[in-house]
């Protein structure tokens, strides 16, 4: 089922289950305007998963992506330490990718936990957060100089 190599060392079971997540998550998802169907699951430190689907607005830029859905939901819950997430949608030929606002709110709680970008058969393929926003900006580039 994969192409690639994991960067984590999480087992093949919570690979499969996080995918369902974020398959499942798609059914979800509000979108009357793109009709592009998007879910994700984070899956935290302490191995509880959160979900997530697109949710579109009228007023286009209010929308907000599965991704920043499925890590806001954990953050309002405590969780801060993520070990992956998965991407769903209904594209059959490519495996889909985080926007670029969406890998920046990624970055925001490390760079080396593992991205699932999947397909709707269950294939994926996987990077980290490192991999996909390279040379990135993130909490400690705040930090005052001593």
């Amino acid at each position: 089922m994969a192409q690639g190599s994991p960067a984590s060392a999480l087992d093949p079971k919570s690979i499969q289950e996080l995918v369902l997540c974020s398959h499942e998550a798609k059914k979800f998802a509000y979108c009357p305007y793109s009709h592009f169907r998007v879910g994700a699951a984070v899956l935290t430190s302490e191995g509880k998963i959160f979900s997530g689907c697109n949710v579109e607005n009228s007023s286009y830029p209010l929308g907000n992506c599965a991704e920043r859905t499925a890590i806001q939901k954990a953050v309002s819950e405590g969780h801060k330490v993520f070990k992956a997430i998965a991407v769903a949608s209904d594209v059959q030929d490519e495996f889909i990718a985080p926007c670029g606002a969406c890998r920046q709110v990624m970055r925001e709680f490390g760079t080396k936990w593992d991205v699932y970008l999947t397909k709707p058969d269950g294939t994926y393929v996987v990077h980290t957060v490192q991999d996909l926003l390279p040379v990135s900006f993130g909490p400690e580039d705040l930090q005052k100089p001593k």
